[in-house]
């Protein structure tokens, strides 16, 4: 169905209140999510388990607990899904693969706090094997499709959850952002992606992820939902490696104004090598001039983008590793896997740590941008460079062939991994092809109400749909 955004009946918020007002109970919201999951996975391949029993049960207790008069929390009787990587209590943590048996003995702490804000768990996500590649499939888990074109991916890592999103399946599904793996999938899906600042949201039980590159977060059908499940997970704890700091009320960022902000806009690539597509160039076009007629002053900039080669590779490759020492059973780590693992093998401990002090030069010098005369309060860019790529773009392939090709995809994503900074994944209407097509939206260090505000202001004049199959 072609939904708006300001109308939609599987946004998270409506589904809230639909509960709350009692207009609908918690199982029988649960019960249409898995029946949409029964209807629209099975060619698409969002789900690597829907957990309907367990679901079911948890639904019924919001029931009694709201029958009994106890406080809803703000996501109370919402379905929602969880990227593989995270560990849901009763289900194997498989990072997208079969090196693990033994189901996970207690949640992920996002997850625990899901929970508790009322909202029910339907299942996980699918994801490439440690979510490596900007492209959902593998030989454990298949090609995951895209909704809007099922010949095409929906980008990575988080594609599973994406596509549960963008069909309606469940209403909001968290993913994780390591080089862009919620903002890829995002823009390619036509879905709000946020990227926390770096320490933002926790990733307890594990310490990191990906060292100091990768985040969790939701894929959300609005700016308002995606406030609404960071409001209810962010928050680090003494064993994370990475703290944020203040930021505010993200529900409240989505709800007010921006203000009036300097936007600078740049449609160069991270990347060197790589060069935009023509429809992409022409979206960051369209919202600088949509941006201006909202009275914010917007120019042309040079970011003087700094290499993050350097800091991003060694990370990369440690966090694969780091997340492979976890599995219970290695031989049966993919092919492709097993080769990324080998040629990580120069990345020491020692060489790790450089990598790590690198890190801090290259998000010293991406912030410049931000700062002194002729700064900008936030960063306009493509969300990446090419078009969604064929499903199955990668069979065949080794970690080398497979890592060019995902180079357009990360070109303006993945350095601000390494710098730390929030980006947004924000829709911009259709291309030539059918899917979707989107803008990055970067800014200032733990100034994402910034991008919040902006972003909803965004979707309140420029409004997106969902593939029409959903």
């Amino acid at each position: 169905m072609d939904e708006r955004r300001g109308v939609d009946e599987h946004d998270a918020v409506a589904v809230a209140e639909r509960v709350a007002s009692g207009r609908a109970s918690a199982r029988e919201v649960l019960e249409e999510s898995l029946a949409r999951v029964a209807r629209l996975d099975p060619p698409l391949n969002a789900f690597s388990v829907v957990l309907a029993e367990a679901a079911r049960a948890e639904a019924d207790a919001r029931d009694a607990a709201q029958a009994a008069g106890e406080p809803l929390g703000p996501l109370h009787g919402v379905p929602v899904a969880v990227k593989e990587e995270l560990d849901v209590a009763g289900a194997v943590t498989t990072y997208g693969g079969e090196a693990n048996s033994a189901a996970a003995s207690a949640d992920a702490e996002l997850v625990r706090r899901l929970r508790a804000a009322g909202a029910v768990v339907v299942g996980k996500t699918t994801m490439p094997e440690f979510g490596a590649f900007p492209f959902t499939e593998g030989a454990s888990r298949g090609l995951t499709r895209n909704p809007w074109d099922p010949s095409r991916t929906p980008g990575g890592s988080s594609g599973g959850t994406a596509v549960a999103v963008a069909t309606g399946m469940v209403p909001v599904a968290v993913g994780g952002d390591g080089g862009g793996s919620i903002r890829i999938p995002s823009a390619c899906c036509g879905l709000f992606g946020l990227k926390p600042q770096r320490g933002r949201v926790t990733a307890a039980p594990q310490p990191h992820l990906w060292w100091a590159l990768g985040t969790t977060g939701p894929l959300a059908r609005s700016v308002r939902d995606a406030a609404l499940v960071y409001d209810v997970v962010r928050g680090s704890l003494p064993s994370d490696l990475h703290h944020a700091g203040e930021a505010g009320s993200f529900v409240e960022a989505a709800g007010r104004g921006p203000g009036r902000l300097r936007v600078g806009w740049s449609v160069r690539p991270v990347t060197r090598g790589v060069r935009p597509h023509p429809e992409h160039v022409a979206a960051v076009h369209d919202t600088a001039r949509l941006l201006a007629e909202l009275g914010h002053e917007v120019r042309e900039v040079d970011p003087r983008y700094p290499d993050p080669t350097a800091a991003f590779v060694p990370q990369f490759l440690a966090g694969i590793r780091s997340e492979a020492e976890l599995v219970q059973h290695p031989e049966r780590l993919e092919r492709r896997t097993r080769e990324t693992l080998r040629l990580g093998a120069w990345v020491t401990p020692r060489v790790r740590e450089a990598a790590l002090r690198r890190t801090r030069t290259v998000s010293a010098l991406a912030n410049r941008v931000f700062e002194g005369d002729g700064a900008v309060d936030v960063l306009l860019t493509p969300a990446t460079a090419h078009r969604p790529a064929r499903a199955g773009v990668l069979d065949g392939r080794g970690t080398v062939a497979s890592s060019l090709l995902a180079l357009p995809s990360i070109a303006y994503a993945a350095l601000w991994n390494v710098a730390g900074n929030p980006a947004a994944a924000v829709p911009a209407g259709l291309a030539s092809d059918g899917l979707p097509l989107a803008v990055q939206l970067v800014g200032r260090t733990d100034d994402e109400p910034t991008l919040l505000s902006l972003s909803a202001q965004l979707e309140a004049a420029r409004p997106w749909s969902f593939p029409p199959a959903s």
